[in-house]
């Protein structure tokens, strides 16, 4: 694989979002043409009978996936594959395509291996992803699609902007994701709230038979979180993710006035919000945690505590690609050690 570390002091002399850039121009190539490129990237895919798991009808080789923010538009699905993620999560996308907010809107807090991003849902809109994936499909791993309202929609017509999407997406993802949690859209938090969540379930599930996911934040009071994503379970959802980034600048030295913060910052905030819903929920729905992950270890940590599924984003920077094949080889490792020979049978262990 490619020496991440020797090439990290020059992407880090880049702005976040040309980084970032330049990242989708490498990891679009398998796209469009068959290069050695693609088994370079896919000796690093990790087959192991022991980190297999069937959710939603669909094969997961392995549990770590790609979170929400990274392929927005749905141009790197080959490319990521390869890099050995077990399912992607695309978008945020919106009806309409939108610029997001003003540059500069990606900050990176180096010291403490983070990210403040206020992206804006930046997006090319759901027609053209569409397309994008429809000659894509059928898809090798899982494909989860995270949808959002345009920041022009007005609140009380947001749920309007899901069941747009929800219809046009129908048959190409194989999960849907909620996305009212991003603190980058003005009011969108603001439909974290129980009457927009019932409405919003109720139509939702008369639309498609496809899975239909809600995100959280981490900044909800945990009583909130719980009983939120609790009601959202009764109304149809099919999974919690937790969590989204967070709006807590206390977090970071020089934090940025605008944009969430994820990474390593993130981890103790995350897990505590995780947790709490994963004691309620555990057993009932599927559960998919999100937020500091960087390590085998936090990932077991979050699998035994009932996370059928961990996502990974900002540690990618950090740590580079060959993160996820340490991250499967090393959960294999800890899986055995304590006499497992699947991963279903960890997953909550510790709430058993």
């Amino acid at each position: 694989m490619i020496n991440y570390s020797a090439i990290k002091p020059l992407l880090f002399k880049l702005q976040p979002e040309n980084a970032h850039h330049l990242a989708e121009c490498v990891l679009r190539l398998p796209n469009i043409c068959q290069i050695p490129f693609n088994s370079f990237l896919a000796s690093h895919f990790i087959t192991s009978d022991v980190l297999k798991q069937e959710i939603f009808g669909r094969q997961f080789f392995n549990p770590v996936g790609l979170g929400a923010g990274f392929d927005k538009n749905a141009t790197m699905i080959r490319g990521i594959q390869l890099l050995g993620f077990g399912f992607t999560e695309i978008g945020t996308v919106t009806p309409r395509p939108q610029a997001g907010n003003p540059k500069p809107r990606m900050f990176r807090h180096i010291e403490e291996e983070s990210i403040q991003n206020a992206m804006g849902f930046n997006n090319d809109g759901a027609y053209k992803v569409v397309k994008r994936l429809q000659k894509r499909y059928p898809y090798s791993t899982p494909i989860g699609i995270n949808i959002g309202k345009n920041k022009t929609t007005p609140e009380k017509e947001a749920l309007n902007d899901y069941i747009h999407l929800i219809k046009s997406f129908q048959g190409l993802g194989d999960y849907f994701v909620i996305n009212i949690s991003s603190p980058n859209t003005p009011g969108l938090r603001d439909l974290q709230n129980e009457a927009f969540i019932s409405k919003l379930f109720t139509t939702a599930k008369k639309l498609t038979d496809k899975p239909i996911l809600l995100k959280i934040a981490p900044d909800m009071e945990v009583e909130d979180a719980v009983n939120l994503t609790k009601m959202a379970v009764e109304k149809g959802a099919d999974g919690i993710i937790a969590t989204n980034t967070t709006i807590d600048y206390s977090l970071v030295k020089h934090p940025q006035n605008k944009g969430g913060i994820s990474g390593a910052v993130l981890k103790e905030k995350s897990f505590k919000i995780f947790d709490a819903i994963a004691a309620e929920l555990y057993g009932k729905t599927v559960l998919i945690s999100v937020g500091g992950i960087d390590s085998a270890e936090e990932a077991y940590k979050r699998i035994k505590a009932g996370a059928s599924l961990v996502q990974i984003l900002s540690g990618l920077v950090f740590h580079g690609p060959d993160m996820i094949m340490n991250i499967n080889q090393e959960l294999i490792k800890l899986l055995q050690a304590d006499g497992f020979t699947n991963i279903t049978q960890a997953i909550g262990s510790d709430r058993k």
